[in-house]
């Protein structure tokens, strides 16, 4: 009785978020409210619904939105300052004039996917984005092709290597949870991970570009895509600086790998100049110089380059915290509790077991970070009970479920819905569509697999 009744309100829990969604989707897309505050009131709205105590439901709201923010803007103001640096000295016109050159305007979207993959493995999403963000709009705009077409393929290389690829930390928390073989999930994660990327990439990206034609955000568009009238930096300069962050924290967590237990002050060393906010202020101030000193600028220029490519970002910050409230909601009111709980109930293959346990999560907390550590934690002690099932694929397959459908409890999908300066509706129908393709694209390739493996 007690189990059915545990059910019924599993079940409830679940309504009482969709109807919050769905007032959120409909506020923004339809009535045009401000996103920020639609959040708040959504997160208010579900906790209400929900049964929450008002005090706990402002609680949840508040670290919700300090602890998503806490590094993000951070990473934010950082990779928006090393972003005005690549504009102002030429440093992005550069690169993207490069890979135009190399690969040819109408292959440059490929290039595009290679570098999201590339810059992803040691970071976060949202860490890649900033970085990339800058050389997106200006290749956008010297081949006139679409935002979209490009952009796409770098989300969906950053999205892939975030799910899939150790030693991404999201990946490597269900490697530590099963006991796999890390060599093993990495050779595995290339295999399925490359043609994911390729099909929710450029092919996707060359499809939706077609469909939905939007322009960058003006400010942002104004500082990153605009390229002093000197001589423009030399490619490697601008290539290492805007890959320094991406060496350190690669650095960073080969120490992590190697040393887990931090023995050595060496590997202390490098976990501490491997974390995305020193990593990033290390690459911050190496542009100061590379990009700025060396280029002709004056402090005075380069002071004022790094304080006014503030201002546009204060918006997105505040929707990503916004997005970060109704997350923490929706954790402490027991909805992610509940899918996981009626996943349990469901009785199929561990691969897909995992990949629908993580998904179910991920969906209920738009957080692929919080899917996977939850999911490893409920697939775990199922995985035991199967010993001939293939380890490393269940670890590939909870990646995968970890990034479907990303929608308006993501702040993910904020900070590509501002980036992009696309509505709700577009946003849906090319970010989710893409996370979504790369989910399913990606479990269709592990279950492949585990017909041979």
């Amino acid at each position: 009785m007690s189990s059915i009744f545990g059910m019924s309100h599993n079940w409830t829990l679940i309504v009482w978020t969709l109807l919050a969604i769905a007032f959120l989707i409909v506020f923004i897309a339809k009535f045009k409210w401000n996103p920020f505050v639609t959040l708040l009131l959504s997160a208010l709205i579900l906790g209400f619904l929900t049964g929450m105590k008002p005090l706990d439901i402002v609680d949840s709201v508040t670290k919700g939105l300090g602890g998503t923010l806490g590094t993000i803007a951070i990473v934010i103001a950082l990779g928006t300052m090393l972003g005005k640096m690549m504009a102002e000295s030429g440093g992005a016109e550069q690169i993207a004039t490069t890979l135009v050159n190399r690969f040819g305007e109408k292959r440059v979207h490929w290039a595009m996917m290679i570098v999201g993959f590339i810059v992803g493995i040691p970071v976060f999403f949202e860490v890649g984005v900033i970085l990339l963000i800058p050389i997106i709009f200006t290749v956008a705009r010297k081949t006139k092709m679409s935002l979209l077409q490009i952009g796409i393929p770098i989300l969906a290389g950053l999205s892939t290597v975030h799910g899939l690829v150790p030693p991404h930390p999201a990946p490597m928390i269900a490697i530590d949870a099963y006991q796999a073989n890390l060599g093993k999930t990495i050779l595995y994660s290339l295999i399925v991970g490359i043609p994911t990327a390729i099909v929710a990439g450029p092919l996707f990206g060359k499809w939706i570009g077609k469909r939905i034609q939007v322009e960058p955000p003006a400010q942002l568009a104004d500082q990153f895509s605009a390229s002093s009238t000197r001589k423009l930096p030399g490619f490697g300069i601008t290539l290492f600086t805007i890959l320094l962050p991406v060496i350190l924290m690669l650095v960073g967590s080969i120490a992590t790998i190697i040393d887990p237990e931090a023995t050595s002050g060496f590997t202390v060393f490098c976990e501490f100049i491997g974390h995305e906010v020193i990593a990033l202020l290390i690459a911050v101030v190496f542009s100061f110089f590379s990009l700025g000193f060396s280029r002709g600028f004056t402090k005075e220029q380069v002071s004022k380059f790094t304080s006014e490519c503030l201002a546009p970002t204060a918006t997105i910050i505040l929707i990503i915290g916004g997005g970060g409230a109704f997350k923490q909601v929706l954790i402490n009111s027991g909805v992610g509790d509940a899918i996981a709980q009626i996943a349990t109930s469901a009785h199929i293959n561990i691969i897909l077991f995992a990949w629908f346990v993580a998904a179910l999560i991920r969906v209920a907390t738009g957080s692929a970070t919080v899917a996977m550590t939850t999911a490893a934690g409920i697939v775990a002690p199922v995985l035991a009970l199967n010993p001939g099932a293939n380890v490393e694929l269940v670890v590939l397959a909870t990646g995968a479920g970890s990034i479907v459908l990303s929608h308006v409890n993501d702040a993910g999908f904020w900070m590509v819905k501002e980036f992009f300066n696309m509505s709700v509706p577009q946003t849906l129908k090319s970010w989710t569509v893409m996370e979504t393709l790369l989910s399913v694209v990606g479990l269709a390739i592990i279950m492949a697999i585990s017909l041979f493996v």
